[in-house]
């Protein structure tokens, strides 16, 4: 079989949360300190800027567990993978650029759909502006520093604002790598699995071989089945007991962590395995509907790139949607079709309105919809539209972060969390306090 290139609890220290409260109160921040202030302007460091996707060569790359997720902020903690052992990392802040793009089973996903404990493979810059961070600013340098407590370097870089967050078979997908399996090792429906990470099918390996664990909840993908270890052994595939070679059987896995015996700290387990492109294109095929209900229910995400003022609250505004995308949501925006423009915080939350995205929101039609020639940098779908409303809101300016709804989607009401009151930005908005819980 060969496979082909298809296109826990958020731990943070105290002292940290008391940082970032001052971070969004008073406007300061680690890299505004005058000692990281003089570092920055003497070393190139990159921050993303207002308007424009950054260039994914320049992001710092690392992986690791998710075991926090905050969907409504789009943020989360993840236990990055050093030289130390594993178990021990303290769970790592991170940050969803609003263009950030996220892939789950080879398809569009958001936040929610990922399941804790997925090792997920992460390519992340310093906050853009370190003033409206979401997460802890840390000295930049930070990916530098040795954690200790047998931890290593490497565990809590600075660069904590994503662009691109995937998960095992979106990455090997995206660059076109397979697994090879060498040799399974089985008692009691668990075991061992000896693997390499290999460059394309034929090609050179690109790793040492891993050794992962499973067990009888690991899922095994083959066309329209989903079967069990247990299957595998009865169809004789794989033994009952002991080893058995599998000759270098390329397939796709779905890797997560689990507490591992014997002394070992950074071992992998399986969680799924698909044996063929039709069990892998099935799951993006379900994760691909998922995540369409999801942008057509919350708008899709874009930022405006130039506002043309008229009379009486009219405008035309040029917006580019953000990429990442099924191709069928970007379809939905045709010239001459109705539209409606709200604007968001830089968490993708709806701002202006107590009643759900509609109740501020801009109404108007698509002038316009335009493609730019060549490859769109990763953020950006290379799609821009030209918008005219008669009554244009405070939000909708020049670099401000949208959402726009194509007139042919469902218009419907938003969970509380998901919106700003009245284009409220307020600590207790952004970060809810106890009292956000009812009292018994």
């Amino acid at each position: 079989m060969k496979f082909s290139v298809l296109g826990s609890l958020f731990f943070v220290p105290r002292s940290w949360w008391l940082l970032c409260a001052c971070c969004l109160v008073q406007g300061t921040a680690f890299s505004e300190e005058p000692s990281t202030k003089n570092q920055e302007q003497n070393s190139e460091i990159f921050r993303p800027e207002a308007g424009k996707f950054p260039p994914l060569e320049k992001a710092h790359s690392y992986r690791g567990e998710l075991v926090f997720v905050d969907h409504a902020n789009r943020r989360g903690s993840i236990r990055v993978q050093g030289s130390g052992m594993f178990f021990r990392n303290d769970p790592h802040p991170f940050a969803l650029l609003p263009y950030a793009i996220v892939r789950y089973h080879g398809a569009p996903a958001d936040l929610r759909d990922i399941p804790l404990g997925t090792v997920l493979h992460v390519r992340a810059f310093l906050p853009p502006d370190p003033k409206i961070s979401a997460v802890p600013v840390l000295p930049i340098d930070n990916k530098k520093m040795d954690a200790n407590h047998n931890r290593g370097a490497g565990i809590l870089p600075a660069e904590n604002h994503v662009l691109l967050l995937e998960d095992e078979p979106s990455r090997c997908q995206r660059e076109g790598w397979v697994w090879k399996l060498k040799e399974v090792d089985l008692k009691n429906n668990e075991g061992m699995i000896v693997a390499t990470l290999t460059a394309k099918p034929g090609g050179a390996s690109a790793a040492a071989e891993e050794k992962l664990t499973f067990d009888a909840a690991t899922r095994v993908w083959r066309g329209r089945e989903c079967l069990s270890i247990k299957e595998l052994i009865t169809e004789g595939a794989w033994p009952a007991e002991g080893k058995k070679s599998l000759a270098g059987q390329e397939v796709l896995l779905g890797i997560t962590w689990k507490p591992t015996p014997d002394g070992v700290f950074t071992r992998f387990h399986i969680s799924d395995l698909w044996l063929d492109d039709a069990a892998m294109l099935r799951a993006a095929g379900h994760q691909t509907e998922t995540h369409k209900a999801f942008i057509r229910s919350r708008w899709m995400p874009a930022w405006i790139d130039a506002v043309e003022y008229g009379k009486f609250g009219r405008a035309t505004v040029t917006a580019t949607l953000f990429g990442g995308m099924d191709d069928s949501l970007y379809a939905d925006f045709k010239k001459g079709d109705s539209a409606m423009m709200n604007a968001v915080e830089n968490t993708l939350k709806h701002a202006h309105g107590a009643y759900g995205p509609a109740h501020m929101a801009s109404r108007g039609s698509i002038l316009e919809v335009t493609q730019s020639p060549g490859p769109a940098p990763l953020g950006s779908s290379g799609i821009q539209i030209r918008f005219e409303t008669d009554l244009i809101i405070e939000g909708i300016r020049p670099g401000r972060t949208v959402r726009v709804r194509s007139g042919n989607w469902p218009q419907v009401q938003v969970p509380r969390e998901e919106y700003l009151n009245d284009g409220s930005s307020s600590m207790e908005e952004r970060f809810p306090s106890p009292a956000i819980f009812p009292k018994y």
